[in-house]
């Protein structure tokens, strides 16, 4: 792929992930829907915050958590959000630079609070998300630096973005810096009610725009208006060059005009969480393609992180990804 500085950057929310253990009564008593990512305003989000048990914080976001991951494996990731001078942008801050993830946007300090996210998990390992944008829902497209994006051998753009005209302004800068230098854009559909919410949008950029799509079962059923899987895949298959299909403990699928590979889930001794897990399934695929590996390695890469990051609390992985890769590349 030529000569980058970057393997990946990508742009997302800015988040940072408060979670904590909840009895499913929890979700009844304040109104919430299992499995869901619903964006609240700072009221609701200060009143669930007020009714959590005690709670572990840590920087997250769909593509922040992806770059943590690259990075893990090794790989040159970077990260643009926007984060406010606030005692929770600085855990953020210092948190994704920790995991060796380049981030350099200045934080404001004249702004919403910084973002966070309100990760409820049930004892069946589902999680439950309550999300106050704050100040990420105001990344500028002047936040955008091109000579970063263009920088990359891929772009990784974060569907969550997409909710907000600025921001999306500021997804559209970056894809646009990052076609005029040759490079490639990769788009993960977030959320199903996602994809509801932008379904012309998306189906334009599928066609026409993104490279590897990411997307679960849901996601892509939702996409193409359909409650079968098999007609989903095959609706999605040749729009775009790849498409990583994930579908739980049933593993995956790589999409491609005349090819589909199937790769089985790694299996767990226990489902603890299962935050994360998608995030960690596009660092390692993408781990492996930037890396030149073959689509089936690069997407066992990716079946082999998610296992390794729904077997814990949190959406961040616990162990060196490139010691695992290299016992599977081995």
């Amino acid at each position: 792929m030529g000569h980058h500085q970057f393997d990946v950057v990508g742009i997302g929310n800015a988040i940072v992930d408060i979670t904590s253990r909840e009895d499913h009564s929890f979700l009844e008593e304040n109104d919430l829907v299992k499995g869901s990512m619903t964006l609240v305003d700072a009221e609701r989000s200060a009143a669930l915050y007020e009714v959590m048990a005690p709670g572990t914080e840590s920087s997250g976001g769909s593509a922040a958590n992806t770059m943590a991951g690259l990075a893990s494996f090794g790989s040159r990731a970077g990260f643009i959000g926007k984060v406010r001078e606030d005692q929770l942008g600085e855990v953020f801050r210092h948190d994704i630079r920790a995991a060796g993830v380049s981030f350099e946007v200045l934080s404001v300090s004249d702004s919403l609070p910084t973002a966070r996210c309100l990760v409820v998990v049930t004892p069946d390992a589902a999680r439950t998300m309550s999300t106050f944008l704050g100040v990420s829902s105001q990344l500028h497209p002047d936040d955008i630096d091109t000579d970063l994006v263009s920088s990359a051998k891929v772009l990784y753009c974060e569907g969550y973005i997409w909710d907000v005209d600025i921001t999306k302004q500021a997804i559209r800068k970056a894809i646009n810096a990052t076609k005029a230098a040759g490079n490639q854009v990769s788009f993960t559909l977030s959320d199903s009610f996602c994809v509801e919410r932008h379904h012309a949008e998306w189906h334009d950029l599928v066609d026409n725009t993104i490279d590897i799509l990411f997307g679960n079962e849901a996601e892509i059923c939702s996409l193409y208006e359909t409650d079968d899987f098999d007609v989903a895949l095959e609706a999605v298959r040749g729009r775009c060059p790849v498409a990583c299909l994930t579908r739980s403990e049933k593993g995956s699928l790589i999409v491609t005009a005349d090819d589909t590979i199937e790769v089985a889930a790694v299996p767990v001794d226990e489902v603890v969480d299962t935050s994360g897990a998608g995030d960690m399934y596009a660092a390692g695929f993408l781990h492996g393609y930037t890396s030149e590996m073959d689509l089936r390695t690069s997407a066992e890469l990716g079946s082999a992180a998610a296992a390794e990051v729904i077997g814990h609390l949190g959406a961040r992985p616990e162990i060196d990804l490139a010691e695992l890769a290299a016992r599977l590349v081995d």
